[in-house]
């Protein structure tokens, strides 16, 4: 299973986008994959690290992607792992 994490915080339509186009992803590559979403601004050091490069997308703990990426993108990442 690949791990999927992204770093985000409440109110960020960029974030929102990013959730959506990751988890459309993963349903059309038909790979497992867990999405661990993590809220930013609940930590200072986490805030301090990415602060305005939110949403941060991390493929296997690897960082793939910030602010935006495409669903064909994340299919490829995701096929190249799987």
């Amino acid at each position: 299973m690949i791990a999927i994490t992204i770093y985000s915080r409440p109110g960020c339509h960029l974030c929102e986008d990013m959730k959506t186009v990751v988890q459309r992803a993963i349903r059309a590559s038909g790979i497992e994959a867990a999405i661990d979403e993590i809220d930013i601004s609940t930590n200072p050091d986490l805030e301090t690290r990415y602060g305005i490069e939110i949403p941060v997308l991390l493929v296997d703990g690897k960082k793939a992607a910030k602010y935006r990426i495409a669903e064909e993108d994340v299919i490829r990442l995701l096929l190249a792992r799987g």
